[in-house]
């Protein structure tokens, strides 16, 4: 729900449950933690923890139960993180798109975010509040089932089925703005290193690694356009500790002031309880009253005050209309010698950008791919080592603020790259 900062801090109202899913396949452990919202602070109000979860659930089922009913969550619907290496999280920068065609825009560009086959696979997205940034998350449909039985099987009432840098984001921006800018957080598992961070570039960057956390940080800065990043864990980030099944129980208890990338079907999802709904409804209809009689007390003065300046307008319209249609003929003249002046010079400024791709892509690279227009430049094809091109192109003087279009993949020995950078003379 996209609401004015000051008004989402006095609605966060509410109690939930969150589950983060750790662990290989099959040895699966659970992180659960209940927590309670009110304005302004989240309190962690218990947590407990299953390791083997994917054996006995009706034992650890009762477990949970009794540990929901102790803190008064008896009808929570949880929020559930899924295993970040089962969630693939992408984000798509829509300029310009209209939120009625949003839904369009995502599907058209969904097929090339994710290597499996279309019907084997699960995707929910949001547009992030106060950007053109839309985030994606995809994950195959056999492991949103099987997750899916095992917490039935639990007997646990679902409401969310999501992913870590969604509930991190949610729960910074739960009571509006964040108050910190730019970062980058880490946490280590046994299966390598999970980032998160928060930019310009990308509002809500998150990726796991293999390697280790330095060179993590050095690709996460690299891809986030972070001059220097000096690590936080997601506990400082947070303020919750445990940070994500804190996040998750946050978001189970606001889902309303949440991301909405929900990847379980709206038919399987659980409800809170609607008693929490009654501090937000209250204070909504408060706002909704104080509004009407804001905007109600002055109605009369401004449609006298309007009467008296149609009356000056009318006075001054001649004229003005007449400026105005010269106005319009100037601009249009110099629309036309502006035209001719770019047709003269864009056959030779495009044979410059094919020139200077020539000169500064490094060998062995290929390109089978070159689209170039009067703003940017698109290239796509192969090279030893994608990830320093943006370097590269960024040092020519005909190009700036280049970036992938999807992560570069690796083939054989080379990796393929898709890379779009802004023209120079395009600004």
């Amino acid at each position: 729900m996209n609401l004015p900062p000051e008004l989402k801090k006095w609605i966060a109202f509410g109690a939930g449950v969150g589950i983060e899913v750790r662990g290989a396949t099959g040895a699966e452990s659970l992180h659960i933690a209940a927590a309670s919202v009110r304005p302004g602070t989240v309190r962690v109000l218990g947590e407990m923890t299953v390791e083997n979860a994917g054996e006995h659930a009706g034992v650890w089922g009762t477990e949970y139960a009794a540990f929901v009913k102790k803190h008064g969550l008896g009808g929570a619907a949880a929020t559930i993180l899924l295993p970040r290496r089962e969630v693939i999280l992408r984000q798509l920068s829509l300029p310009g798109v209209a939120a009625k065609d949003l839904a369009q825009a995502v599907h058209f560009q969904l097929d090339g975010l994710h290597p499996f086959p279309e019907e084997q696979t699960v995707a929910s997205w949001a547009l992030i509040p106060g950007t053109s940034t839309v985030l994606v998350a995809i994950t195959r449909r056999t492991v949103l089932e099987r997750y899916a039985t095992l917490f039935g099987e639990a007997g646990v009432q679902v409401g969310s089925f999501t992913c870590s840098g969604v509930a991190i984001y949610s729960a910074r921006h739960l009571f509006g703005a964040a108050t910190t800018g730019e970062f980058l957080a880490i946490q280590e598992t046994a299966s390598g290193v999970e980032v998160y961070g928060e930019s310009v570039v990308r509002p809500a960057f998150s990726a796991t690694f293999p390697s280790g956390a330095d060179r993590a940080l050095a690709m996460a800065a690299s891809e986030m356009r972070l001059e220097s990043a000096v690590p936080q864990t997601f506990e400082d980030v947070l303020q919750l500790s445990p940070a994500l099944p804190g996040a998750a129980a946050a978001c189970s208890a606001c889902p309303w002031l949440t991301l909405d990338v929900n990847l379980l079907p709206e038919a399987q999802r659980a409800s809170n309880s609607r008693g929490l709904w009654i501090p937000a409804a209250v204070l909504g209809a408060l706002v909704i009253l104080l509004s009407g009689a804001l905007l109600g007390f002055p109605q009369f003065e401004r449609a006298r005050y309007l009467k008296s300046l149609n009356e000056e307008i009318s006075h001054v319209e001649p004229q003005a209309n007449r400026a105005q249609a010269l106005d319009r003929r100037i601009t249009a003249a110099r629309a036309d010698i502006q035209l001719l002046d770019t047709f003269r010079v864009r056959t030779k400024s495009d044979m410059d950008v094919l020139g200077e791709l020539t000169r500064i892509l490094p060998p062995p690279t290929w390109v089978n791919l070159l689209d170039v227009n009067a703003a940017q430049v698109t290239i796509a094809g192969a090279t030893a080592q994608a990830a320093g091109l943006l370097e590269v192109i960024d040092g020519s003087p005909l190009f700036e603020g280049s970036e992938f279009q999807s992560a570069p993949a690796r083939a054989d020995k080379e990796e393929t790259f898709r890379i779009r950078a802004k023209r120079e003379a395009g600004k």
